[in-house]
């Protein structure tokens, strides 16, 4: 294993958490009706301020 590749995956999980945090604030800038109709979970838990997820036990 070469440092070449190490930094390469260092980078991959670095690009995408920044993807999945990304989609997450557009997903957190929409209406809350909307969030809902469309089953997005609940991601910030404001009680402790940490992030949980809270998954909604509603089926569509």
């Amino acid at each position: 294993m070469s440092i070449l590749s190490s930094i390469g995956r260092v980078a991959t999980r670095y690009a995408a958490a920044r993807a999945r945090y990304r989609s997450e604030r557009i997903l957190l800038s929409l209406p809350a009706e909307l969030r809902e109709d469309i089953g997005f979970p609940e991601i910030f838990d404001a009680r402790n301020g940490r992030r949980a997820a809270t998954f909604s036990s509603k089926v569509i």
